[in-house]
């Protein structure tokens, strides 16, 4: 299969949020940096792309103007093994302006849509016990940031 890259279309400030993810995810790189030329659409000399990968997964940042929005239909998940991975890249998601939503969601202050979940909520949610998948998602459904002891309690019918 060939490499996906994620694409974001910003109205303004690609740069200020590669910048921004940069700092957020430790594993992240800076790579290459396209700037409009004269003839536009943008400002001469100011960013139109820039690279960055985070971890392996290749991301594109363009400025496109003021015509695109980004909405809950398209978002980035963060596979977190650990409560602290979870509680640690809600906060930082969210700074600045972002903010937690239910079920883990969370938009950052430019309006990126993030799922910070645990890495095992896929496989506690395609339980073949539909007892015990049903347990979790109903505990999800009732939380904002992902408590993964919780989910750990519903899905054994402690909760």
């Amino acid at each position: 299969m060939p490499r996906l890259t994620v694409c974001l279309v910003f109205e303004s400030g690609a740069e200020e949020a590669a910048a921004f993810y940069a700092s957020v995810f430790e594993d992240a790189r800076p790579g290459r940096v396209a700037r409009f030329g004269e003839h536009g659409p943008g400002p001469a000399g100011g960013v139109m792309s820039i690279e960055l990968a985070l971890g392996d997964q290749p991301v594109v940042l363009v400025n496109g103007g003021p015509h695109f929005r980004f909405t809950e239909a398209i978002s980035l998940s963060v596979d977190c093994a650990t409560q602290e991975e979870i509680d640690a890249y809600s906060e930082k998601l969210s700074a600045g302006g972002g903010e937690v939503g239910p079920c883990g969601w969370v938009r950052d202050r430019f309006g990126v849509s993030w799922q910070v979940q645990p890495a095992v909520l896929a496989e506690l949610l395609a339980d073949p016990d539909p007892a015990k998948a049903g347990r979790v998602l109903q505990a999800m459904l009732g939380m904002r940031k992902i408590d993964l002891a919780a989910l750990r309690r519903a899905y054994a019918g402690d909760a």
